[in-house]
């Protein structure tokens, strides 16, 4: 539910560009979209995590600059700056504290050793730097219709499969006590 809950400006941005074609409004409605998205999360469980404030404002400021300069560079590059900024917090949270910040976030759920913990953000860091780069490719090298395709089915399906490629990574480093019968 919660990466559905995640996607879903991304779903309103995508059904807006389909039924018009026009990038520009569609950029003007996922600005709203994203801050109906944080204001839901935050009544339902009055909180908004970091990552999301992170998007929000990226999705403000670049979205804003598509709008007023007329010019789909800035919102097609907010998928690899959100990326890479994911990625850079979960590079130096792997020098910088005692916890990667992957294991912050998890930990409560799981229990890990800790070389488990670090390949885990490794694999993050990974994810991130390497849907960052893809976006571009995708953004330079292909149609704009085709980006934003690939912005909600390219970069879903990517996101899901490190997940459950994830989930089969954990299942095999769990405590025996953990793991399901």
């Amino acid at each position: 539910m919660k990466i559905l809950l995640d996607f879903l400006p991304v779903i309103v941005f995508f059904v807006v560009y389909k039924m018009t074609g026009d990038i520009i409004l569609a950029t003007g409605i996922l600005i709203p979209a994203t801050l109906a998205q944080m204001a839901y999360t935050w009544f339902k469980t009055h909180r908004i995590e970091k990552m999301q404030l992170v998007t929000l404002a990226l999705v403000i400021l670049l979205g804003g600059a598509t709008i007023i300069f007329r010019d789909k560079t800035f919102i097609q590059w907010k998928p690899t700056i959100v990326n890479w900024l994911f990625g850079i917090a979960c590079l130096g949270s792997h020098f910088i504290g005692n916890k990667t910040l992957i294991q912050r976030l998890m930990e409560s759920s799981l229990e890990l050793a800790q070389e488990t913990w670090r390949r885990l953000n490794i694999g993050w860091i990974l994810f991130f730097s390497v849907t960052g780069i893809a976006n571009l490719i995708v953004a330079y090298g292909f149609s704009e219709e085709v980006w934003v395709n690939f912005k909600l089915f390219g970069i879903l399906g990517m996101t899901l499969i490190f997940i459950l490629g994830q989930g089969i990574y954990i299942s095999r480093h769990l405590p025996p006590q953990s793991k399901p019968e």
